[in-house]
């Protein structure tokens, strides 16, 4: 281990802090190492500092890593910590992933102070969210409710459910679970009632690519079977140049030698809707996802898709 300690380069929110501190807690246990061998430093992203409109008018994805990025490029960090849901498709050049963590709780999570599941709304009550995709979802399964956008990390935004803002928001299972905030869960959501966003419940260590030491250091941590369900649900994504202004859901599993990936485009307002499940090997993941945005596209799903300039 070299003298210095190893750096991890996270952003600040409670939740981003949890998955470096996870992060920096397996390693330790996997190579024997104290605490004190690993550094955690704190950026602040473009994502973090807009707060005032919604982040699709301002580029979607890559706004909350991009900052840490530019600090593994420069050499501030040796890896870096993301939910794996924030990370472009394409990387920068020069880093990859080098391990995926095992797979937290895929599902939503609705939350209500006085509502039992999205079902048990009633007519006209307001949804908060950030998300076009939960925005779409929501409205296509029930067009009868309102709404309105949800900006801030897991506590903001529970503070604004409080404050009445809203009857209900949704939140990711796994974020909660994590911050050791299961309790305010009202009921998950099942997977086929709303479907998760690509790679959501997942944690991906970002390093240089050149960077030999550091990649066998983070290599013990990497959960294979996790790694090769969001290489399919990350390349139906990329090949559907998906951003935050499209609806994009898409969620595999793998069981036995089977890979099976679901994933849906919608319109933001749920209307419009494409369908899709197919299933591959294991070994061919990305291909899986790469053909089921294929078989979208056929579809009719390029209509709700932004235009090529």
């Amino acid at each position: 281990m070299q003298a210095r300690p190893l750096r991890i380069g996270t952003r600040g929110s409670p939740l981003a802090l949890a998955q470096a501190h996870e992060v920096r807690a397996r390693l330790t246990a996997a190579h024997g190492l104290p605490e004190a061998a690993f550094e955690i430093r704190v950026y602040k992203t473009t994502g973090d500092q807009i707060q005032d409109r919604p982040l699709a008018e301002v580029g979607g994805k890559g706004l909350f890593t991009k900052e840490i990025e530019d600090g593994l490029i420069a050499g501030e960090i040796e890896l870096a910590v993301h939910s794996m849901k924030d990370m472009q498709t394409e990387l920068p050049p020069g880093l990859g992933i080098g391990a995926v963590l095992p797979r937290e709780d895929v599902r939503d999570a609705f939350i209500s102070l006085t509502h039992a599941s999205l079902a048990a709304l009633p007519e006209g009550a307001v949804v908060g969210t950030s998300s076009l995709r939960r925005q779409a979802q929501v409205c296509r399964i029930r067009p009868d409710l309102r709404v309105v956008g949800f900006r801030g990390n897991v506590q903001t935004r529970l503070r604004k459910l409080s404050e009445g803002v809203a009857d209900a928001t949704l939140l990711a299972c796994a974020g909660l679970n994590r911050l050791g905030l299961a309790d305010r869960i009202t009921s998950p959501i099942a997977t086929d009632e709303v479907l998760p966003a690509v790679a959501q419940g997942a944690i991906a260590v970002e390093i240089r690519i050149e960077d030999e030491a550091t990649a066998g250091l983070v290599a013990p941590l990497n959960h294979e079977a996790t790694a090769l369900c969001v290489t399919a649900e990350r390349a139906l994504l990329a090949r559907l140049e998906g951003s935050c202004r499209t609806p994009i859901a898409g969620l595999a599993t793998l069981a036995a030698d089977t890979l099976t990936l679901r994933a849906m485009v919608l319109s933001p307002d749920g209307m419009a809707a494409f369908d899709m499940t197919r299933e591959g090997r294991p070994e061919h993941a990305a291909a899986l996802g790469t053909t089921t945005a294929d078989a979208l596209l056929e579809l009719g799903a390029a209509a709700l898709l932004p235009k090529s300039d």
